[in-house]
């Protein structure tokens, strides 16, 4: 089955509602939460990969929308620019999954996309400007 990552951004109206229950229950869909900060009656930010049949996606995406949550695709990759990285290991350090890691024999940088759930935390670390999203 196709996955698909999402950027959901919940307005303060919406924190509080099981908008992803209804996904599994409703839509025959299987989210998994990589990343998520919403609070009671504020905007709030979610990643979620989500597992299903094309148009169970395509349905759970239409009632996403219509409780009024702003659904993207979430970013699908890390660039690395390897004229600008100087394999300083800066970007490792923030990398709570582990996505990002320094290879110990060859001391160049290694990207596991599995492990990566988008925070950015790595292209606000990177002094050379050297980490981007693409989307």
């Amino acid at each position: 089955m196709p996955r698909k990552r999402l950027d959901l951004t919940f307005p303060p109206r919406q924190s509080l509602k099981p908008v992803i229950y209804h996904l599994v229950k409703d839509y025959d869909l299987v989210p998994n939460i990589l990343r998520a900060q919403i609070h009671p009656a504020q905007e709030g930010r979610m990643v979620l990969e989500v597992t299903g049949s094309k148009e169970s996606y395509a349905a759970g995406v239409a009632f996403l929308e219509s409780q009024g949550l702003t659904v993207r695709e979430a970013a699908s990759d890390i660039v690395l620019d390897e004229e600008l990285c100087v394999n300083c290991g800066l970007c490792t350090a923030v990398c709570k999954p582990d996505a990002l890691t320094l290879d110990p024999e060859t001391q160049t940088l290694v990207f596991d996309k599995d492990k990566c759930v988008y925070c950015e935390a790595c292209v606000i670390a990177c002094p050379r400007r050297a980490i981007t999203l693409s989307f």
